[in-house]
């Protein structure tokens, strides 16, 4: 069974994010550009699956521009099998990603497709589920343990209520929390041995799907800046400040 895994090149989580002047959007210029780290533990995850025996192969995909290249040789580094660039040079929505990966499970034969839960950059969280939609597969988000078991994946899922445990038959979508797994480190020979492995590219527009925008972003803002705490003697005193100060009360 093969699985396949969505590699998203985002802003560094540690880098500084401005925002352009005009409000258009993130300034990104000179800022550090990494894999999304979601993506890294649905990565690990699908190696793991590998090297129990439950996976055949594990191919990365990355769709974008030719700078896309950088995180999925981190992904042959970390373990990956075959690495496909899927060439745009659009920005992309969920919906038209979720369309191009469902193009490549069905022409990849994908049993078992792992995503992040979301990109840290736009917080979407819907890339996955859509996957799922357009396939007509069971999908389990959110997952923080995964175990094959034959014709079938035992997913264990964080919700608000604590943990959830579910079974879904595969083929099937899969999006990885947080506390999935920690991606391993990746040491200087597997990166040497990563730059002379090929990365296969292929032409968003020759897919046949529709990559239109659907959305329209009118402004994006930095958040206010947060005002400085009052300290107070009494519980009368900040009853005072809430009910009259902040007319909260």
């Amino acid at each position: 069974m093969k699985a396949l895994v969505p590699i998203k090149r985002v802003a560094d989580f540690n880098a500084r994010i401005r925002v352009r002047p005009d409000g258009t959007g993130v300034d990104l210029a000179n800022i550090k550009m990494s894999a999304n780290p979601f993506d890294e533990i649905a990565l690990e995850q699908a190696v793991r699956l590998r090297e129990a025996g439950g996976v055949s192969e594990v191919i990365a995909v990355s769709i974008g521009s030719a700078q896309c290249r950088d995180v999925l040789r981190s992904a042959l580094a970390l373990g990956a099998d075959r690495a496909i660039l899927i060439r745009s040079d659009l920005t992309l929505e969920a919906l038209a990603i979720a369309k191009l990966l469902a193009t490549l499970v069905r022409a990849e034969g994908i049993g078992l497709a792992i995503l992040g839960k979301q990109a840290i950059d736009d917080d979407a969280g819907q890339t996955g589920q859509m996957l799922a939609a357009l396939l007509g597969w069971p999908q389990a988000t959110f997952a923080s343990s995964v175990e094959l078991q034959g014709a079938s994946a035992k997913v264990t899922r964080e919700v608000d209520g604590g943990l959830q445990t579910i079974e879904v038959n595969l083929p099937a979508v899969i999006t990885a929390d947080l506390r999935l797994n920690t991606p391993r480190f990746v040491g200087l020979p597997a990166i040497m041995k990563a730059k002379q492995k090929p990365i296969e590219e292929r032409d968003a527009e020759s897919c046949g799907v529709s990559l239109g925008a659907r959305l329209c972003v009118l402004r994006t803002e930095e958040p206010p800046t947060r005002k400085a705490g009052v300290m107070v003697k009494t519980v009368a005193d900040l009853v005072d400040k809430l009910r009259l100060e902040a007319g909260v009360l």
